[in-house]
């Protein structure tokens, strides 16, 4: 149970402000490479986290990231 715990903190939202925006997953290990990506329109809402695979996420468009470390509005 505190491993499910703990992971949940990892757990971030994005939060599309305009249609098209892309979320991309990097890859952990000595090669980063994109490894998944998602296009979220206006609205939607995507909660991902960080796994043994994911060391990164890029987003490119309008969007706000919530995460426990605070909030980050892309257009700021």
């Amino acid at each position: 149970m505190e491993n499910i715990i703990n992971n949940m903190q990892d757990f971030f939202v994005i939060k599309a402000k305009e249609n098209g925006v892309t979320v991309i997953g990097l890859t952990r290990g000595s090669d980063t490479r994109f490894h998944h990506t998602e296009k979220l329109d206006k609205g939607e809402v995507m909660i991902a986290q960080f796994t043994e695979h994911t060391s990164a996420i890029k987003v490119r468009g309008k969007a706000i990231i919530q995460t426990r470390h605070g909030v980050i509005d892309t257009e700021e």
